[in-house]
């Protein structure tokens, strides 16, 4: 059997795997990745990437298709079509691209790569099936990088016409009808651009709301959307089987037995951490629930052992992964860096977007609110997209801000200027003066700051 060693052995290269791992290198760290699947993870291979992809080809395509009637912009154009085997295929391209630029940065970084399935012998061993036959690492340093997995319904088993949002990601023709289990961001993303494409869809959503997740007045402009689009929403409802035929979903709502035709059932209801099937299990870590407990460095209860990702639990973004993998390679290297996640922002790519960093309303006692909405923004305006609005949560006895949030169309683009409001300590008057170029979306975080402040200038 060949037998490598390392200081540092990282399982798992997704987002936070990969990024842990080019950091190491960096720092002149012995370092091996391993890997079942493509570099990458669940996000740049099926998941935030390849969704963006589908949200950007539906929103082109329901601009052509709005072209093809009256509009006040006095554009005439005819019935666009759509070919989403073509659509898929586009998609696929940038993901190869991207894969491959993974790996040619841990080879930049002289980090070793490993493609294969990994299975944990101890706390300092792992054997790695490879195409080329077993292989034994022994490491000083390990982490537990393997990421998340579609939620399963038992009595909804993915198979056939029931699917998870890798299947709805790959799809090669637009479903009629689309039922989805589940009314959070997954869901509603993909959603949302499959009734651009032409779907008839329909949502159930256990709660009272669609993405309960955030507060009320975030998603009020999200639910108009999708009744703009004819998106049918059955609210405080169960999903429960497939009818005897498999011709329909059936559920349980507040008035009684619901019966919901479709072609294609998407199931979306959260994403369990992979946890199994590898050994982690026989190392005794301790555990938060289902998920890998950590500290603030990332650490677990086994010394020389650490995790990132998904698979420590909520809240589970590619982002809040690659941050932990550098101060994992950071910590390991003796630098002084330690895990703060008050500034991570969170977006849901529905349409409008949803933005939110830091504290809520009233999270914080003694915390107050500013609004300012998108309708007396200039730029919104000319993109013919005014609803929605900015909101900072601060606290007036300094003017420190806790929170900012956001709910509009592009909104994701402004979600680092909150998050480094966040992060430098910003206070109102930072953001009040803070000069903010003419006619943009960012404006209105400076004017909802005039506003807190008493000095508000277009509203």
């Amino acid at each position: 059997m060949k037998t490598e060693t390392c200081k540092l052995l990282i399982i798992g290269a997704g987002p936070g795997g990969y990024v842990c791992g080019i950091r190491a290198g960096q720092l002149g760290i012995d370092t091996i990745v391993v890997e079942a699947e493509k570099p990458g993870g669940t996000c740049l291979n099926v998941g935030c990437i390849p969704s963006k992809a589908l949200i950007h080809a539906a929103d082109e395509f329901a601009t052509l298709r709005s072209f093809a009637g009256e509009n006040p912009l006095g554009i005439s154009a005819s019935t666009p079509k759509i070919d989403l085997a073509k659509t898929v295929a586009w998609k696929e391209d940038i993901v190869k691209r991207l894969t491959g630029g993974v790996a040619n940065l841990l080879k930049k970084a002289k980090t070793r790569y490993v493609t294969g399935q990994a299975r944990i012998i101890d706390g300092k061993t792992v054997e790695v099936s490879t195409s080329e036959g077993p292989s034994r690492i022994s490491c000083e340093n390990m982490v537990i990088a393997t990421g998340s997995k579609p939620l399963e319904l038992p009595a909804l088993p993915f198979s056939g016409k029931v699917i998870s949002s890798t299947e709805a990601l790959d799809l090669q023709e637009v479903p009629n009808r689309l039922a989805i289990v589940g009314g959070g961001y997954i869901g509603l993303e993909i959603g949302t651009a499959m009734a651009k494409l032409g779907a008839k869809v329909t949502v159930v959503e256990f709660a009272g709301r669609v993405l309960p997740q955030y507060d009320a007045e975030l998603t009020k402009p999200v639910t108009a959307r999708l009744n703009e689009l004819g998106v049918t929403l059955h609210l405080s409802t169960r999903a429960n089987w497939l009818s005897e035929d498999g011709s329909a979903l059936l559920a349980e709502g507040p008035d009684g037995a619901v019966e919901i035709p479709s072609d294609k059932v998407l199931v979306t209801v959260g994403r369990a951490p992979v946890t199994q099937g590898f050994g982690l299990t026989d190392l005794g870590l301790t555990m938060n629930g289902p998920f890998v407990a950590i500290d603030d460095y990332c650490a677990t209860s086994m010394r020389g052992v650490y995790a990132i990702g998904d698979v420590t639990g909520d809240p589970m973004l590619a982002h809040r992964a690659m941050a932990q993998g550098v101060i994992v390679a950071e910590h390991i290297a003796g630098l002084p860096s330690i895990w703060d996640k008050r500034a991570v922002p969170a977006v849901c790519f529905t349409d409008p977007e949803i933005v939110t960093v830091g504290a809520l309303p009233n999270e914080i006692e003694g915390s107050k609110t500013t609004v300012f909405p998108f309708a007396a923004n200039g730029r919104s305006m000319t993109m013919e997209r005014s609803d929605g609005f900015v909101r900072i949560v601060f606290d007036p006895e300094n003017e420190l801000v806790l929170g900012l949030h956001a709910v509009g169309s592009g909104v994701s683009e402004i979600s680092g200027e909150f998050a480094l409001a966040l992060e430098m300590g910003a206070t109102l008057t930072d953001i009040a003066d803070t000069i903010h170029a003419h006619p943009t979306l960012t404006e209105t975080v400076q004017e909802s700051a005039q506003k807190a402040l008493g000095r508000a200038l277009h509203i």
